[in-house]
């Protein structure tokens, strides 16, 4: 098959999976269930930019691709897409990064795009607080965690990074406050507008666009990567680690071959930061050095 250039429209591609999951059941295929949630610039489910994530545009080619399957579409939070990875046979989450914890029930794609790295946004009046621990634009996340004054906000199960998960793990635990919700980034943002959390962990995009669908200014908050962690984060599809998930990330590697990085690129280009375009683009070509495992 030639490289795709351009993906399907959304709902053109939406139309063209229904048909094929109608024609897959029909047939008694195998259920594959994609989990997915509300995780700009991957995915984005309400705002102006709904269903214009990179892999919601993905994942209408992806699927159309794997004719062979009954796909199921889910949206469930963190927490339980890690537990179903684990419970079911045939189960893919398209917007994980890779986690050593999670390498032996999970079975990972080949990378499918890289995004800068997570970070910590606060909201601007409360910038004074994180300054000690600002050294060249990064912070201390560690440093800033002993000192006991700053109470984080994190999505319950998720990981944010080996580095970042690891200065998380050897914090004060009571400095954090872990969500398990079905809108975990909005409800933290709400809480953290009426100070119960007063700093957020996430994607700078994520943010941006969640702040926006709460009704946040979008300068009310200031984003800061964290000291010592990678520039970007690879993204990978993510399948149980089961005869049947070997099988589909073999299938759906194959796949992502034949997209070609062109319309990767393309996708990810819709979501550069102002004035980091190029670098965006760039970001997917450096594989080999975003992870150090």
């Amino acid at each position: 098959m030639a490289k795709t250039r351009n993906l399907p429209g959304l709902w053109a591609g939406l139309i063209v999976v229904a048909l094929l999951a109608c024609a897959a059941e029909s047939r008694g295929a195998e259920k594959l269930i994609w989990l997915l949630r509300d995780l700009a610039p991957l995915t984005v489910f309400d705002g102006p930019k709904k269903g214009q994530g990179m892999i919601d545009q993905l994942m209408p080619a992806l699927i159309a691709s794997m004719p062979s399957y009954e796909h199921v579409v889910l949206r469930v939070n963190k927490a339980r897409a890690i537990q179903m990875l684990k419970d079911q046979p045939l189960a893919c989450d398209p917007t994980l990064i890779w986690s050593s914890a999670r390498a032996h029930s999970i079975i990972y794609s080949t990378p499918i795009t890289g995004l800068h790295s997570n970070g910590l946004a606060i909201r601007r009046e409360n910038q004074p607080l994180l300054e000690p621990f600002v050294h060249d634009q990064e912070l201390d996340l560690l440093a800033l965690l002993n000192t006991k004054t700053v109470k984080l906000g994190v999505i319950a199960q998720r990981s944010y990074g080996e580095w970042i998960d690891e200065q998380v793990s050897h914090g004060p635990q009571q400095q954090l406050f872990k969500h398990y919700g079905s809108d975990p980034l909005g409800s933290l943002l709400q809480m953290q507008r009426v100070g119960r959390v007063q700093a957020v962990l996430g994607y700078w995009p994520e943010i941006q666009s969640k702040a926006d669908q709460v009704g946040l200014p979008k300068d009310a908050l200031i984003f800061y990567p964290v000291k010592g962690a990678p520039k970007y984060q690879l993204i990978y599809i993510g399948c149980s680690d089961t005869e049947q998930g070997r099988e589909a990330i073999h299938t759906i590697n194959a796949v992502l071959a034949n997209l070609g990085d062109n319309v990767l690129n393309t996708l990810k280009a819709q979501w550069a930061i102002p004035d980091h375009t190029e670098e965006y683009q760039e970001s997917g070509s450096v594989v080999p050095s975003v992870i150090e495992r």
